[in-house]
């Protein structure tokens, strides 16, 4: 028998990208990427390339927590990260499951992909916000996600705080709004409900950014379970992340994603 030692274990829960740049693929290579065992519950199959979503499936309720449980009943996991869950009817399954679990939990609440297509059934964002964010360490909501959380559109720094007040209200710990749509360089605010944290960032001109919501989650769940604070796990996710997007390479007529090996191919990052 070997010696190796068991990496930490970080559980990804969410939709399947059938072009590799997003969901459960981006999540899986990150997890790697940063040194914790990647593991998988699939919500949902999309069909999807790098000029948009053309449809998607959810799986059966039951499926997804058949999933769950099994991966829960016999391996111990370090962080979570939840995706894109789809539906209403699978919200509620995960959210019951994971309220039994101590590990940290980070929702990345994705509503709408890269090119614009929904992808939540109708009442899916109602019921995570009554039954999933109360459980969630980090939620990492974009400006457009922030809004549909909270109704609140913001249109700048202060009213970005606002918006990370308003769905700390909604339970998680740690709420971090990310600001890549404003103009002008990237900020991103963390707010624990006391204190602000302000991560500035450069704006790069590249149009493969396929993944970045998700890799970015999925990053900062590894370094949760490699034993980092939330501070500074969203700091090294975000530097890995900005790496991932200036090593982005064109893939298909659309879309290119962003290369979530880009420090094993020694690109500077």
């Amino acid at each position: 028998m070997g010696g190796s030692v068991t990496p930490p274990c970080v559980l990804t829960i969410a939709g399947s990208d059938s072009c590799g740049g997003a969901g459960i693929q981006a999540d899986l290579k990150t997890m790697q990427a940063l040194g914790v065992h990647g593991m998988s519950v699939v919500c949902a199959v999309t069909a999807q390339n790098s000029v948009g979503v053309q449809n998607f499936w959810e799986l059966p309720p039951e499926a997804v927590r058949a999933q769950l449980e099994s991966v829960l009943s016999d391996i111990p996991v370090q962080a979570i990260k939840t995706g894109m869950l789809a539906s209403s009817a699978i919200v509620r399954e995960v959210a019951e499951v994971l309220a039994d679990v101590r590990a940290p939990l980070v929702i990345d609440p994705v509503a709408v992909s890269k090119h614009g297509h929904s992808l939540l059934m109708p009442g899916a964002g109602d019921t995570m916000r009554e039954s999933l964010l109360p459980l969630a360490t980090v939620v990492t909501p974009n400006l457009d996600e922030a809004e549909q959380l909270t109704g609140i559109k913001a249109a700048d720094e202060d009213a970005m705080l606002a918006v990370a007040r308003a769905i700390k209200e909604r339970g998680p710990r740690w709420v971090l709004v990310k600001g890549g749509h404003l103009a002008g360089d990237p900020v991103d605010v963390l707010f624990d409900g006391n204190r602000t944290w302000r991560f500035a960032g450069e704006r790069i001109e590249t149009p493969h950014t396929h993944g970045t919501g998700c890799t970015l989650a999925s990053a900062i769940a590894s370094h949760l379970a490699l034993g980092a604070d939330v501070p500074d796990a969203v700091a090294r996710a975000r530097e890995y992340v900005t790496g991932a997007i200036r090593a982005g390479y064109p893939l298909g007529a659309g879309i290119g994603p962003v290369d979530h090996a880009w420090r094993s191919r020694g690109h500077p990052g």
